[in-house]
């Protein structure tokens, strides 16, 4: 039997797999539009949209300046309209990925709403103003959560102070790429893994409503979707697969350091976010160790726990710029971001043929034998 559609308030999307949004520059039109175009949910990553069209912010030294210009009104609208574009048209259903953590935050999801955005997902903390900011649109509002715990403090003040639910609930596990919700030792302790979880957050979903359950991180293929669904899930939120797409919006020295990447390379870090975070480790990690990494300079003001950069010299690094420079294709300097199975792709392919192989178990090719020549 195929998968059912995942339905996320008035919205069906055809295969119940949800790109996920990953920033700085890994989804944005390109990658969230082609997989929207074929049946899945395209999201684009809100954080850092002055990289994408620098023509309409304000740059210091090439970054962005100040949260007004990093997080961008008017590249993050140019990139919803593009991958609407891709997808097919205005009626086309693309998501917006949006960090609790971000500064300007509110002013972020107003802007993604007004720019088109069908469906607000939102994590990296709790987004327990969200239906504030989105009051008056009908946008589908998706919170992240990493617990049951959290789940029922954000219905709890949904339902007490705003009168709704959630649409749907994503719920990661410590495999996934980029920051994680729970402390370094926690994410190494079973009761924390996605498999567990997955039933304590349908449990607790069960004391509210019926919207979808939607397991995330470290999810690679037909058999994991599968696993998940029949845990009772309605659909899964897929990220660091896509990021060996050619349609995928990272640049290509991202593509490949993530694609000679080994299974050891791929750890926790430290983060001015507070929180751990999985990437892999390169020239720039063991240069913050020997103390010779770019120094810290907080021009973006991008997230709210850094303040104004005094996180980020605890830790060594400032997250925008580094981000922005895997973005740009720096090796050098760059933030590579990866999800615990990230070493398993071996070269690129299609969004097409990756969601065959997702929906159908037809190989797409992405994961080849070892000895296998690399090429880009």
């Amino acid at each position: 039997m195929g998968f059912q559609p995942l339905r996320i308030g008035k919205y069906e999307i055809q295969y119940p797999i949800i790109q996920g949004g990953m920033g700085v520059g890994i989804s944005w039109e390109n990658l969230a539009g082609t997989v929207s175009k074929y049946g899945g949910l395209g999201v684009v990553s809100s954080v850092g949209t002055g990289y994408r069209h620098p023509n309409y912010v304000r740059l210091k030294d090439g970054r962005p300046v100040g949260s007004k210009y990093i997080h961008n009104k008017e590249a993050l609208t140019q990139i919803i309209r593009d991958a609407k574009d891709i997808a097919g048209g205005e009626k086309a259903v693309i998501g917006v990925n949006i960090l609790c953590a971000i500064t300007d935050y509110g002013r972020v999801v107003r802007d993604s709403i007004e720019a088109g955005a069908n469906i607000i997902i939102s994590g990296a903390g709790l987004p327990l103003r969200l239906p504030e900011y989105a009051e008056g649109s009908d946008v589908a509002l998706v919170p992240i959560v990493s617990s049951a715990r959290a789940l029922r403090v954000i219905c709890k003040h949904w339902k007490k102070k705003y009168n709704r639910l959630p649409d749907a609930v994503v719920v990661e596990g410590p495999k996934s790429g980029g920051h994680q919700g729970i402390p370094y030792e926690d994410c190494l302790k079973p009761e924390f893994q996605l498999e567990n979880l997955v039933p304590q957050v349908i449990e607790e979903r069960d004391k509210w409503g019926d919207f979808p359950v939607i397991a995330a991180g470290g999810i690679w293929d037909k058999n994991d979707i599968e696993f998940y669904l029949n845990l009772g899930a309605a659909g899964v939120q897929m990220g660091t697969r896509f990021v060996g797409t050619y349609e995928c919006d990272a640049s290509n020295e991202f593509k490949k350091v993530i694609i000679n990447a080994k299974k050891e390379d791929i750890q926790l870090l430290k983060s001015p976010v507070g929180y751990p975070a999985r990437g892999i480790i390169t020239k720039l990690l063991k240069d913050i160790e020997r103390g010779t990494a770019p120094e810290v300079k907080c021009v973006s003001n991008c997230v709210v726990p850094c303040n104004h950069g005094e996180e980020a010299k605890k830790v060594g690094y400032c997250i925008a710029d580094r981000l922005g420079d895997a973005y740009l294709g720096r090796y050098e300097t760059g933030l590579f971001f990866s999800g615990s199975n990230g070493y398993r792709i071996k070269r690129l392919v299609h969004v097409k043929d990756l969601i065959r192989e997702l929906v159908e178990g037809v190989p797409s090719g992405q994961e080849m034998p070892e000895d296998v020549s690399i090429t880009l």
